[in-house]
């Protein structure tokens, strides 16, 4: 993958007379050409079964429809995540919408950062995968797939997408994380054009209590970047932590009247270029959101643009 990311984990899975596969990596030359390099040694002879995808991401989705197309399969994943992939796929045009200038605006970007976000076009989702195939096969919390000789329990989260599924075999002590569970890195959680409104930070708070809830402390993590690890409930306790430290310091800075894009210095520990203000403003967002929904921030609207203040 480009970007600091430098990559992402996909896992094989023995299906008995064949193999399944969960993540398929970015729709790149170097990708496509890493699965040849597979198919051509180590996978040589081996029938491919389906092709599972833990949420719609593009580095998770980006190859699902070339594969399940090059072996015949079928593509399963949650229903949200599907219909989110589908529809960012299809929606591509040569501008921006102007409901997209005003989302940038109201978080405060200055007219250049909206003028080089808008020379980009609108839809790169659908540059970086494949055609997302017009059917799949829907999985759901709860579900239960039987892969070889191995259970897998859907577990689902949310915050950094709607319907991410986990692939938990509680026998084998193993989950296949996805992004909702990273080592090292926080995923992104991010409020964005689709649902303004909404609250994603929430989300993610309350799932990390449900995946605490549910699975054991001692599985050995399967993770979308980074290295696998175990300590899965002391991770989600940093995770959880790390976000209402940043809460806890946000409402103190809007002591006085903050847009999103000055909360950047708060909730990051580096500087916001132009390659990750999207991502970054997501976040911010996320953030204040979260304490307007707490009681904690109330925004004001002037000219179009959203200033937060602590209550």
């Amino acid at each position: 993958m480009p970007g600091s990311l430098k990559h992402i984990n996909v896992w094989l899975l023995d299906d008995g007379d064949g193999v399944a596969i969960v993540d398929t990596g970015l729709d790149l030359a170097g990708s496509r050409e890493a699965w040849e390099a597979l198919f051509g040694g180590l996978l040589a002879g081996r029938r491919i079964t389906r092709i599972i995808v833990t949420h719609f991401h593009p580095d998770h989705i980006g190859l699902a429809g070339w594969l399940t197309r090059r072996f015949g399969v079928k593509l399963w994943m949650t229903r949200e995540e599907w219909l989110f992939a589908r529809m960012l796929s299809s929606d591509v045009r040569d501008a921006p919408p102007e409901a997209a200038l005003a989302h940038w605006r109201s978080a405060g970007w200055a007219e250049e950062w909206i003028e080089a976000a808008a020379a980009k076009g609108w839809g790169l989702f659908a540059s970086a995968v494949s055609e997302v195939p017009q059917s799949f096969i829907r999985i759901r919390d709860g579900d239960v797939l039987r892969i070889g000789d191995r259970d897998w329990r859907i577990v689902t989260g949310n915050g950094h997408c709607p319907e991410h599924a986990c692939l938990v075999d509680e026998a084998g002590g193993l989950m296949i994380a996805g992004d909702q569970v990273l080592p090292r890195i926080t995923s992104n959680v991010s409020v964005f054009l689709s649902e303004p409104e909404g609250d994603p930070l929430g989300d993610w708070l309350a799932s990390i209590a449900k995946l605490r809830r549910l699975l054991s402390p001692d599985l050995l993590v399967l993770p979308s970047h980074g290295e696998p690890f175990t300590g899965l409930h002391e991770r989600l306790d940093a995770l959880e932590h790390g976000h209402r430290d940043r809460l806890e310091a946000l409402h103190l800075y809007l002591a006085e009247p903050r847009r999103a894009i000055d909360c950047f210095r708060i909730l990051f520990g580096r500087k916001i270029d132009g390659s990750v203000i999207g991502l970054a403003t997501g976040e911010a967002i996320a953030h204040l959101r979260r304490l307007e929904v707490e009681g904690k921030a109330v925004r004001e609207d002037r000219d179009g643009v959203r200033w937060y203040s602590a209550v």
